[in-house]
């Protein structure tokens, strides 16, 4: 085998385990973001060797006052979730989120964590859209969500194209350990489109759906959709800001609730 690798070049073996490790991560089982990270993605990657720290913020004004599965009633709810996501190569990264909640009577606790390696086809391959693919595994306790153990994989399309922008996140779900086991995989779409207002500011929305298992979705009403108008400042490279309020439009989706992602990103010692 020596012979046959020395004749490759070193873009040669990037590209060939870029594309091994796409159809690793295509090849695994899928779960949902849930109200702790509320976020459409771009293709982007944060830079090799610098580190990205961002806080989710978000309180649900309307959501569900009572329960039927054993969780806490999401009205009232103020999530905190820090995601740390560290760039290694041009087409690689992995992300940690730490969730928490808070909530009238229930008090500042702990929800779960995630981790979230991601691929992206690199800029040098010059493809008209930006592509790219993240896989996320985590736990949730059972007070918060009745699907504990859950996986996600999640394809992201994206392009800008003068002032416009508009990426697509068809996620997939699927939960390992919980009532949503049997449903298997589940389809979540999200989608982001906005408008450069001016150089800094960005307006425009976000959807994020659950429509339920691949092979029938769930009837409109059991369905989660959420239109979130947003704005987005781009006041420097290093900082990242969305703010945006979410409107749910069926009885399976909390009615109302507030979202903001405040984040810094931290270059290695000695760069520009």
């Amino acid at each position: 085998m020596a012979p046959i690798f020395a004749f490759y070049s070193p873009s040669c073996k990037i590209e060939s385990r870029l594309r091994f490790l796409l159809l690793c991560l295509a090849a695994l089982p899928a779960f949902g973001q849930g109200n702790y990270e509320i976020q459409v993605y771009g293709a982007d990657l944060v830079e090799p060797g610098n580190t990205m720290v961002e806080l989710h913020n978000n309180f649900t004004v309307e959501g569900s006052k009572t329960t039927t599965d054993g969780t806490y009633p999401t009205e009232h709810q103020w999530h905190e979730t820090i995601e740390i996501t560290h760039g290694f190569t041009d087409w690689f990264e992995t992300g940690f989120y730490i969730f928490t909640s808070a909530a009238p009577g229930q008090g500042w606790k702990w929800v779960g964590d995630h981790i979230r390696p991601r691929v992206r086809v690199p800029e040098k391959w010059h493809w008209p859209v930006g592509v790219s693919l993240s896989t996320e595994i985590g736990y949730q306790r059972r007070i918060f969500s009745a699907d504990t153990w859950t996986w996600e994989i999640r394809p992201i399309i994206d392009q800008k194209k003068g002032r416009w922008y508009w990426a697509f996140n068809p996620a997939l779900e699927r939960s390992f350990h919980g009532p949503s086991v049997p449903q298997g995989v589940a389809f979540s779409p999200n989608v982001k489109v906005s408008y450069d207002i001016t150089p800094k500011v960005a307006g425009g929305f976000e959807y994020y759906g659950g429509l339920g298992p691949v092979t029938g979705f769930d009837a409109l009403q059991n369905q989660e959709q959420q239109i979130f108008p947003t704005i987005d400042l781009n006041l420097s490279p290093d900082w990242e800001f969305n703010f945006g309020v979410g409107i749910g439009m069926t009885g399976s989706t909390d009615h109302l609730l507030i979202k903001m992602i405040l984040g810094r990103r931290f270059k290695p010692r000695g760069s520009n």
